[in-house]
């Protein structure tokens, strides 16, 4: 008994390890729901949320005269240590647990209140003079806690590690495509030869389609900043000061420097969450945009001889154990398996988000794991695939001037000049017989030399005003 001391909930008494801060409801979840691995736990962000809320929470308990303003200052305390992440091997449990994330919310509870406890000098576990439910759940439920700290936990993510990382990948993009603005390659659609385009032109696609998935994040992120905190059990705000909900999302907002609000409805932040629904999605779509970037990429820099060969990225380690001096273009799959997860997570919030049943969505802790991950596989693999790869991307000149000037499509430009017909028949002679297309445009006489060179300018097809 020496290592364990007593604590009590409704369901009675039950030992818990006196080197740890939780109680009574954490230690029957460690016992109820041994499943998963480490990868399960609650994410760091999601539990410095619980500290920002909690915070917040009695702030705004001490403003309403709720709690006694000493309550409240030793609240505040400790959850400034649980903010700063001094106590995130106190936060055992694992996502799979009840569907409201009381655990977790109770985890929170009690760790606050027994590292106050011991602020204050008392015993650990005796709820005095703070008390997990009474005090620092005080004006709350599990049911708008949990989700408020998880669109905290969401929009810190987003801004600390997302965005940032996505960023330095469009901008390394953007360097390259305005580098290589006036180097003429071959278009390909449906992986067959097509009219020519830059390299510039090509990445600058991948810059744009990276823009587009960064805008759409930043607008479902709004949807984020609405607050389920003052609907407590079912919406209604029963047991909570009618200003708590507000008082307490304006010192998160203060916090964080973000600008969450408490929710207009909270029925509909209680029952449905489907600005994360909406925010996974938008996450699937960036996590396409990646997966056409690496794979056009891998594909440009197929080879090194016997490919398509027009890029070289750089050479990062050995791609073989048995052929000798093979390399592979690592980077570009490992972020193309970090989109396919992405993809399988946003299935599984899609899932989770259509399960609101009644007054009560019951899938919250697995919403929030796989939209906390997929930001952070997409900004980890961004930030690798920049160092490792994108800054390193060189263009091949002695390849795309081959395959250019092979490129029977270069014939598009004597439309308007000879007609579809004839210059149709031009590219075809040139594949059956193996020749330029300049040798079957004189062969068939459709056109002179002279006016093949003024019509065929492979630099102005890729202007939009091409002659």
């Amino acid at each position: 008994m020496q290592n364990k001391r007593i604590e009590s909930d409704s369901m009675g008494t039950i030992e818990v390890p006196t080197s740890h801060y939780w109680g009574a409801q954490t230690q029957r979840s460690l016992v109820n729901f041994p499943i998963g691995v480490d990868r399960y736990k609650l994410s760091p962000v999601l539990i410095e949320s619980l500290g920002i809320l909690k915070q917040a929470a009695a702030k705004a308990n001490r403003d309403l005269k709720q709690i006694p303003e000493d309550v409240a200052d030793l609240i505040i305390a400790a959850a400034d240590e649980v903010i700063k992440g001094q106590h995130n091997a106190e936060f055992p449990l694992v996502i799979f647990q009840t569907g409201s994330g009381t655990q977790s919310n109770m985890n929170s509870n009690e760790v606050i209140s027994n590292r106050a406890i011991e602020i204050a000098g008392g015993e650990m576990g005796s709820k005095t003079p703070v008390h997990p439910n009474d005090h620092v759940n005080r004006g709350q439920s599990s049911n708008d806690t949990f989700p408020t700290a998880m669109h905290i936990a969401v929009a810190l993510a987003a801004q600390r590690q997302l965005f940032p990382n996505v960023t330095r990948l469009r901008n390394e993009l953007a360097t390259l495509s305005e580098r290589y603005s006036d180097l003429v390659k071959t278009g390909r659609t449906h992986l067959q030869d097509a009219t020519p385009i830059t390299l510039g032109q090509e990445i600058g696609a991948w810059v744009a389609q990276i823009d587009f998935s960064l805008a759409n994040l930043e607008q479902q992120l709004q949807g984020i900043y609405d607050l389920a905190i003052g609907g407590t059990a079912v919406g209604t705000g029963l047991n909570a000061h009618p200003e708590f909900g507000d008082k307490t999302a304006a010192y998160i907002a203060e916090h964080t420097g973000m600008p969450f609000k408490s929710a207009d409805n909270k029925f509909f932040a209680l029952s449905a969450h489907d600005a994360l629904v909406n925010f996974s999605a938008a996450l699937r779509t960036l996590a396409g945009a990646l997966y056409k970037m690496a794979n056009d990429v891998r594909w440009l820099a197929s080879g090194p001889r016997c490919g398509i060969g027009e890029i070289h990225i750089p050479e990062n380690e050995p791609g073989s154990s048995i052929m000798p001096g093979k390399v592979n273009p690592t980077q570009a799959e490992a972020l193309t398996m970090v989109c396919v997860q992405v993809f399988g997570n946003d299935a599984a919030v899609a899932f989770a988000g259509s399960q609101g049943h009644f007054q009560l969505n019951v899938y919250k802790p697995v919403m929030v794991h796989n939209v906390l991950e997929s930001m952070q596989l997409l900004g980890d693999a961004c930030a690798a695939f920049t160092e490792h790869c994108a800054i390193g991307i060189t263009p091949d000149r002695e390849k795309i001037a081959y395959f250019l000037d092979q490129n029977l499509m270069l014939v598009t430009a004597l439309n308007r000049h000879i007609g579809y017909d004839k210059a149709a028949a031009i590219a075809k002679l040139a594949h059956q017989k193996g020749l330029n297309l300049k040798e079957a445009a004189l062969e068939l006489g459709y056109v002179t030399a002279e006016e093949y060179d003024a019509w065929i300018n492979p630099l102005t097809m890729t202007q939009a005003d091409a002659q």
